[in-house]
């Protein structure tokens, strides 16, 4: 047998596996990962988080001084 013959029974052969291994799974698509939904903050959470902002800014500054 050719070195070609023998590559191409091999890959028939993980065919077949791979459509019984795909019967033996009960047909199912592989499972994709879910995309999660975008988390969305709140406008008295970006208050929040822009008021500690401003805050270790001020600190900075006076401490500069």
């Amino acid at each position: 047998m050719s070195r070609e013959s023998i590559i191409q029974e091999i890959k028939a052969e993980i065919g077949q596996l791979t459509q019984v291994l795909h019967l033996l799974e009960g047909g199912k698509a592989k499972a994709t990962k879910q995309a999660k939904a975008p988390r969305k903050i709140s406008a008295a959470g970006r208050k929040r988080i822009a008021a500690a902002q401003r805050a270790r800014w001020a600190k900075i500054r006076a401490a500069k001084k």
